[in-house]
């Protein structure tokens, strides 16, 4: 069994050829062309992929390779995993495959007969050698197209491949190639993006998944599966983001950075002296730009449209709306072009060096499950503080009590592997719930300074805004009736017992 160690990046497809004039490349130490032909099999009902397996037959010249993988660690675009290459005979041979029950699974007749192609890729590959410590780093570049039902999809890619090199060659590497050209980490492979054309699923916005974490790991190695699970799921809404008109991509992505800043706030006292700040300081523009397009499409979608299917008749309000969304356009465009530019994979690439390079503590100094209590204790406190001070008639307090209620949330979701299923969904489902009250109630309070910017110094349409609060007014008196109860339920919020 071999294990594959690779970082994949994608590479805008009008930056190839800048990508091969790159200097680096005249350091390689070999350099080698090649045509790939693959093919992908599956069962009609996905068995394989439901069960973390990839099948593949290459064609390499006149031959023919057969190649298993399995699912293994992926992290923001680095993954690793076990997979067996062997020449291919006419017929599926398992034998090489040394893990018991996948062998047994995959060799079984009634299995054997119902596998059938899902996807075609066919690429042009070149591939550079550097030399890198005591062993070398492959550099590969590939173009061409994945096919599946009448389907296809451009191939634009790189990848850097370890072969007995440290993962700090394949950043450095990384690192000298985003100077000139766009490349961002990739988290779908070429069979993901394959069996997607195949089933014909339409993308869809991607949310937070759970880190699996063990109360004995250090918390310094949960920092890091966390942090690097936040970097994915940013990933993983970005070609969405850029091509797509759903603003949730764009939300998604905004959720993740707020999740990543959280995490680092609650990991701080195990993290090196700068990190946090090192790692915060980059993604700051981003986060910044996000949340501009992200409050634009709020204050459109949930402030001014409501009021405007509700008083179509109403003159005074499309012109409001018509600034919103110019406004909305507007930001949008920079979010896209900042996502789109080289300044955001090199962020990405800083990012995963960074959280790769984290030393690891001994566990035996001190677990996760300590770690963890002792942090959610301390922001369930300084919650509890927020929620005797909350005044309805103080908006500010509200906004303060809205982080607290966040802040445990995320920690709680970040830690929930640890914790009974039950009694942390509970803690959970209130958080989330009274977080959304307060958002909504946030939402109100900061519309009318974003309304009365759209308006200017147009008397209409400041009597525009005028209407569009007092159509809310009520909204906003019943989310202010429901405080007082949610204040009840925070004070009583009680915490999960850790230690799984």
């Amino acid at each position: 069994m071999a294990e594959e160690v690779e970082l994949k990046l994608a590479l805008a497809e009008g930056h190839q050829a800048r990508f091969l004039r790159h200097p680096l490349l005249k350091q390689a130490i070999d350099r080698h062309a090649e045509t790939l032909d693959n093919i992908y099999y599956d069962t009609a009902g996905l068995s394989l992929r439901r069960r973390g397996i990839a099948l593949r037959l290459r064609r390499k010249g006149r031959d023919w390779l057969q190649t298993v993988k399995l699912a293994g660690n992926s992290s923001a675009g680095l993954s690793s995993r076990p997979e067996w290459e062997v020449p291919y005979g006419g017929h599926f041979d398992f034998s090489a495959v040394d893990v018991l029950p996948v062998r047994e699974w995959m060799g079984r007749p009634k299995l054997l007969a119902r596998i059938v192609p899902i996807c075609e890729t066919r690429f042009r590959r070149i591939t550079w050698k550097f030399p890198a410590g005591p062993g070398f780093v492959l550099l590969t570049l590939d173009r061409g197209w994945i096919i599946a039902n009448g389907r296809r999809e451009a191939i634009s890619e790189v990848e850097l491949e370890l072969a007995g090199a440290p993962v700090s060659a394949v950043f450095g590497l990384a690192a000298q190639l985003a100077q000139r050209v766009t490349l961002t980490p990739s988290v779908v492979s070429k069979a993901e993006r394959g069996y997607r054309l195949h089933t014909g699923a339409p993308p869809t916005p991607v949310k937070a998944g759970t880190i699996p974490l063990s109360a004995t790991m250090a918390p310094t190695e949960a920092f890091r599966g966390i942090a690097l699970s936040c970097l994915e799921h940013l990933q993983q809404n970005h070609p969405g983001a850029v091509a797509s008109d759903d603003p949730e991509y764009i939300h998604q992505m905004r959720v993740a950075t707020r999740r990543l800043r959280a995490a680092l706030r609650l990991f701080a006292p195990v993290l090196p002296e700068h990190f946090a700040e090192s790692l915060r300081t980059p993604l700051s523009v981003l986060m910044k730009q996000l949340g501009l397009a992200r409050d634009l499409d709020v204050l459109l979608a949930e402030i001014a449209d409501p009021v405007l299917c509700a008083l179509p008749n109403e003159p005074r309000l499309p012109a409001l709306a018509s600034d919103i969304t110019n406004r909305r356009y507007a930001a949008r465009e920079q979010a896209i072009a900042l996502l789109a530019a080289p300044d955001y994979g090199r962020t990405l690439l800083t990012a995963l060096e960074s959280l790769h390079a984290v030393p690891v503590t001994d566990p035996a100094t001190i677990a996760l499950a300590g770690f963890a209590s002792e942090r959610l204790h301390r922001l369930c406190r300084k919650l509890r503080r927020l929620v005797a001070v909350a005044d309805i008639d103080d908006p500010s307090s509200l906004h303060a009590l809205r982080i607290g209620v966040k802040r445990l949330r995320y920690a709680l979701e970040f830690f929930s592997p640890l914790a009974p299923k039950r009694t942390v969904r509970h803690a959970i489902t209130i958080l989330a719930e009274v977080q959304e009250t307060l958002g909504q109630l946030n939402d109100l309070t900061s519309a009318g300074a974003m309304l009365m910017e759209c308006a200017g110094d147009d008397p209409r349409l400041r009597e525009a805004v005028t209407l569009i609060g007092g159509w809310h007014g009520p909204r906003y008196a019943r989310l202010l009736a429901t405080i007082a109860q949610d204040l009840v339920l925070l004070a009583r919020i009680r915490l999960p017992k850790l230690g799984r």
